[in-house]
This record gives structure tokens, sequence and C-alpha cells, in this order.
């Protein structure tokens, strides 16, 4: 099964987007499952941090296949980055993972997304939850807060299996190691040797102890598997965090 967006970002009207031609110009395998697809496109318009594209694939019988991913890049950079989680039984992320070499070329359109974004200027506190690749938006977020030299509060609150699937790990602890940024994990399957912090699900205990308090009125941002993104942001309304307050985006399985 692939992992992509349900309704909210497919309401974007795409019809009148065009198609643009994209050349692979680096590879990073950020753990065994996933890989990040630097790419150098054709008239790129620009993004704003937590948006979103297509890809089209097309086979030798003009079979295609389109989906959805985040961009994980700054608007700043000159290059655009996604982020690539493989399905073993997906139609295209074994695709992008496994075959695609530098040099190739790929077809992709957007950006999209105007809901689920956040710029330098519109301020914080920011308290970013993800479970897995959900990290994918919320990198872009605290690499354009980077690139912005920015000192606004924000924390992060990562959900995943073990260390090993974490994505970005060195680039976190380089960010956590700067001013106003905390990252916080926590392990649902195998914490590493050790470990003394979160070791289960995200609950409300571990929400009230890592984000700012209600009162400050946090840019709030959850991104994860259609479950934990539905939790967390129940949860977050029970502890007295605004509604409106709490964006959210949802990945699942396509159809």
């Amino acid at each position: 099964m692939e992992r992509a967006a349900l309704p909210g970002r497919l309401t974007d009207s795409r019809a009148a987007v065009a198609w643009r031609l994209a050349r692979v110009v680096g590879l990073i395998d950020e753990t065994a499952h996933a890989r990040t697809i630097v790419l150098d496109v054709r008239d790129w318009p620009g993004q704003v941090a937590g948006q979103h594209l297509d890809i089209r694939l097309t086979a030798e019988d003009g079979y295609q296949a389109e989906r959805s991913y985040s961009i994980a890049s700054s608007p700043e950079d000159q290059t655009v980055a996604l982020t690539v989680e493989r399905i073993d039984d997906g139609e295209v992320s074994p695709y992008l993972t496994q075959e695609l070499r530098v040099g190739d070329e790929l077809e992709l359109r957007g950006p999209f997304g105007g809901y689920f974004n956040w710029r330098a200027l519109d301020g914080g506190p920011l308290l970013l939850i993800a479970g897995g690749s959900g990290l994918v938006p919320l990198m872009a977020m605290l690499r354009h807060r980077a690139a912005s030299s920015s000192t606004i509060d924000s924390r992060l609150l990562l959900s995943a299996r073990s260390r090993e699937d974490i994505l970005y790990r060195d680039e976190l602890a380089k960010l956590s190691s700067g001013e106003g940024v905390a990252v916080h994990c926590t392990f649902t399957r195998r914490p590493p040797s050790g470990w003394q912090g979160f070791a289960r699900r995200i609950d409300a205990e571990m929400l009230a102890g890592v984000g700012p308090a209600p009162g400050r009125m946090p840019r709030i941002y959850v991104c994860g598997p259609t479950a934990l993104v539905e939790v967390v942001a129940e949860l977050l309304v029970q502890l007295g965090y605004a509604p409106l307050g709490v964006r959210t985006e949802r990945f699942g399985p396509t159809g």
C-alpha cells in the first residue's frame, strides 16, 4: 500500500497546474526504508514550508501512477527535496527508493497546500508533532526556521518505532543543540539500550510535558498516520489548546 494524503490535501484544484520536469541531482538514504530525493526543478515557483507536490510515473505501456509527497527542503534551498518511505507492495515508492538514479527525470506539479504551512513571519511558539514519516513537512519548517535565523521557541515531539527509523537523525541533533529548538522522541517498539526518555505512544501526559502552555497560543502542526493524528488532535483540545490552532495532515493508504 502506498502512503498518500487523505482528503483535505486532495481538495486543491490541480487541473490548471502544469506538470514540470525535474532532474534528480542527489539521493540520500535516510534509513533502511526511506530515501531523500534531491531535485533540480525546471521553472520551480518556490514553496512554503509544509507544502507538498505530486509525482507522476509513466510505464512503457502508458500506465500512469501519481502520488503526493511532502516537500522536505526549506523554501530557501535552490533544490527541492522529497523524502519517500518505501512501501514494499506499493506502485511508486519502491521505484523512487530503489531504482531511481542521479540524472533521471521525473514529472511533478505543485506546490500545493495553503493550510498546513508555516513562515517564520507567522511567529510562534511552535509545537510540531510527528509520527514516522510525518516528520517530513515539519522538518521543512525547522529548516526554514534555521535558514531564517529565527529564534522562535520550537518543540518537536517525534514518535518512532526505533532509533533506526528516525529520519534526519544527525540534523535533528544539530538543530536541537541550537537556540530555541527542543527535540523529544518516543519509541513505540524498540527503545535504544539505556534509553531514559519516553517509550510509549503519545499520550496527554507527554503532550503536557513537552508543549508550551496553552495560554501562549502556540502554532501546532500534527502530521502522521490518520489514527495518530486524530488521537493527538483530540488530546490537545482536551488539554486546553485552541482547536483552530491545531493544524493536521493525515496520511493513509491509497485506494
